[in-house]
């Protein structure tokens, strides 16, 4: 296994301290058997962005794990900012364990914030596995720009932004690019980054992000053709809880380093403190696979078991790093944790946050 994910493992076990004085048990043996049983994976998204392709590398190898080798398939269910199909997940799934959801922080946001579409409660559900990430920042050739280094020719650039939405994952970029003072268009209503991306591609906006899986597979050829600039990741979390460089992208300056590059300062103050609240609920705690609540513990034990025991297949280890990047994916307390710090934020930071969305984007969402 590539030792950077040992990075995002040491803040996961950092974090899942409190979950192990809570007693949170870890996988046991499993018991439940789904021969001849199909597995469907909700994912709340459009077909090509990171939620899809993470799950779509998964399946397989769940199938392979999971007792009985059940068929997996992912059924993409995109609409709401992904709470179309976490809804319905909610309102239909059985405790059978034939219906899991993956979510995204794009699923974590509405939920923080208050989004009436919002018809789900975390707390009602079960984790079986989570999945840190990171994602880069991009931009179109036509802006001038060669690489990182030139980021501040943004400055006088009028951006347009493809967005699934203000309660969506893309409020971290929303976030952030104000920060740096970018003049930055965001227009909402995307189904999901993958077709944010496309957007990009078809020349209709100019600059986009994607998570690390997705960017991997569908952006980076476009920068090998020339078709786009990286300029920066959002970065991972060290052992002090510090914003550094993705292990996955060390060429690229992370969002801490861009800023500085752009006002010769750290960035502070309660802008950034927002931003850093959605970033580590959004990216470190990003990706998370949930049963429904009343699902029996075998069940869960025998999805926990699966997640860990394809972590040593050859083929998982042959092609992770290059298809999800340098990120753990981790069960029981590490994954307990993680979806604790994925799914809290504080008051104070939701009530900046939605006062900001309310005032200058017309976004008012209940309490």
């Amino acid at each position: 296994m590539n030792t950077n994910f040992n990075i995002t493992r040491r803040v996961a076990l950092g974090l899942a301290v409190g979950a192990m004085a809570l007693g949170v048990a870890g996988p046991a043996a499993a018991e439940a058997n789904f021969s001849g049983k199909t597995v469907e994976w909700i994912i709340p998204f459009s077909a090509g962005g990171g939620s899809d392709t993470w799950a779509r590398f998964n399946a397989p190898l769940l199938s392979k794990y999971l007792p009985g080798n059940p068929v997996v398939v992912v059924v993409n269910e995109p609409g709401g900012g992904s709470t179309k199909g976490t809804n319905l997940f909610a309102a239909r799934a059985k405790p059978d364990g034939l219906t899991i959801l993956g979510t995204s922080g794009s699923t974590q946001f509405p939920y923080l914030l208050g989004d009436p579409r919002v018809r789900y409660e975390y707390k009602d559900w079960k984790i079986a596995m989570a999945s840190p990430t990171g994602g880069v920042v991009y931009t179109s050739p036509s802006l001038g720009l060669n690489g990182p280094e030139d980021i501040a020719m943004l400055k006088d650039k009028n951006l347009v932004y493809a967005s699934q939405g203000a309660t969506s994952l893309d409020l971290v970029p929303l976030l952030g690019f104000r920060l740096m003072d970018f003049d930055v268009q965001h227009v909402f209503g995307f189904k999901g980054r993958g077709d944010g991306r496309l957007a990009f591609e078809r020349g209709e906006v100019n600059i986009d992000y994607q998570t690390s899986s997705a960017y991997l597979k569908s952006v980076q050829p476009l920068v090998d053709a020339g078709q786009a600039v990286p300029l920066f990741s959002w970065g991972v979390l060290n052992e002090a809880g510090e914003v550094v460089r993705d292990p996955t992208f060390p060429d690229l300056p992370s969002f801490v380093e861009a800023y500085e590059t752009l006002t010769g300062a750290a960035p502070s103050g309660p802008e950034y403190d927002a931003y850093f609240a959605f970033f580590t609920a959004g990216f470190p705690a990003q990706k998370m696979v949930f049963l429904p609540g009343e699902t029996p513990d075998e069940i869960v034990d025998a999805y926990q078991k699966a997640f860990e025991d394809m972590k040593a297949d050859p083929d998982y280890q042959a092609n992770a790093d290059t298809v999800l990047g340098a990120y753990g994916q981790v069960t029981g307390v590490l994954a307990q944790a993680l979806f604790e710090k994925g799914t809290t934020i504080t008051p104070e930071i939701r009530a900046q946050v939605t006062g900001m969305l309310a005032a200058e984007y017309g976004v008012k969402l209940g309490e």
